[in-house]
């Protein structure tokens, strides 16, 4: 690639990350590609779908996704594991509107081994947590998505008061997600994506 073309390409990512993290996926292309002073044609020759940026655009956030559920299934407490993953993925949610959109495609709602491991990861996660007697037998791995869901509510307000609200609703939920508390209606298999909604 020349040196103007790798430019172009650094300046699009870097427009792109910055436009998710503000408003989320539903930035046109059209206006990243004004942002990073680029033609919509060459925008489209480096990242032919929406979907080609947002992977490019948060490849890093996507490692980070792997990593924190990959350390929680090292921890040797299972449900101190369990709750890190959702403590650490609804602060970075409420941080970086953009971070929902690189979590969610890190799971399997598109094809790719590295994603497909992570939600198995998670899955095992969720097993641990309930093996250990931690973690309510009625929770599902689909559970995140509500998680998620609620969480998002708190991406409008002030970075500081978002993350000190989002500590506040995670304690609450972990503590409903327990073993003991009372039964809850049954899960429901939402998928993940109808958090970007």
């Amino acid at each position: 690639m020349r040196a103007d073309a790798r430019e172009n390409r650094a300046r699009v990512l870097a427009v792109a990350r910055e436009l998710f993290a503000e408003r989320g996926l539903e930035v046109p292309m059209a206006a990243i590609a004004r942002r990073a002073d680029v033609g919509v044609a060459t925008l489209y020759r480096r990242f032919p779908t929406k979907e080609a940026l947002v992977l490019e655009a948060f490849t890093e956030q996507f490692a980070v996704c792997q990593s924190v559920i990959e350390e929680a299934l090292a921890d040797p407490d299972p449900w101190r594991g369990f709750s890190t993953v959702i403590e650490k993925v609804c602060l970075l949610q409420t941080c970086d509107r953009g971070f929902t959109a690189a979590f969610i495609a890190s799971f399997p709602d598109m094809q790719s081994e590295a994603r497909e491991r992570t939600w198995r990861n998670f899955a095992a996660l969720v097993q641990r947590a309930k093996d250990s007697g931690e973690l309510r037998a009625d929770f599902s791995p689909h559970d995140l998505t509500l998680v998620l869901m609620a969480n998002a509510g708190l991406t409008g307000v002030p970075v500081e008061m978002a993350m000190a609200a989002s500590r506040r609703l995670v304690a609450y939920l972990l503590e409903s997600f327990r073993a003991g508390t009372d039964v809850l209606p049954p899960p429901v298999p939402l998928s993940l994506d109808l958090v970007l909604r």
